[in-house]
């Protein structure tokens, strides 16, 4: 029952991400969250790691700051009893400052404890990213 549970915590926190509503997503992690997009490139204003929720806001805002969000749809889940959710997700965006568009899969691993994300990973087309973000 807990991998349900978790499984419907990350749904509203994709849920709230769709609405744009950071303050919703960062009442559902704890206040010492492990947040990271994984890349060996930083071109994108939101990889790398971040902890606590003040950080995990400016992950938010970085991710807003670049463009329109055009597609957002997590397509499966994956949990177990050991707060573990997986989710593989279609991403789509337009960088303001060169109009180029993105479309990509993304997957992220999401850790719960007592309910609350403790730790996140993310990965994407880091390489797609940085030629969208260069104009």
């Amino acid at each position: 029952m807990a991998a349900q549970q978790d499984v419907e915590t990350v749904k509203g926190l994709y849920e709230a991400f769709g609405r744009g509503d950071v303050e919703a997503i960062l009442e559902c992690v704890t206040d010492d969250v492990d947040w990271s997009t994984d890349a060996a490139l930083k071109s994108a204003p939101w990889y790398g790691a971040r902890r606590g929720k003040e950080e995990v806001r400016g992950f938010f805002e970085a991710i807003g700051e670049t463009g329109p969000v055009t597609e957002f749809v997590p397509v499966s889940f994956a949990s177990n009893d050991d707060g573990d959710v997986m989710v593989f997700l279609r991403y789509a965006f337009t960088v303001s400052a060169t109009g180029k568009s993105v479309a990509m899969n993304l997957h992220h691993y999401w850790k719960l404890r007592d309910g609350k994300v403790c730790y996140v990973r993310a990965s994407e087309d880091t390489e797609q990213v940085a030629a969208a973000l260069a104009g």
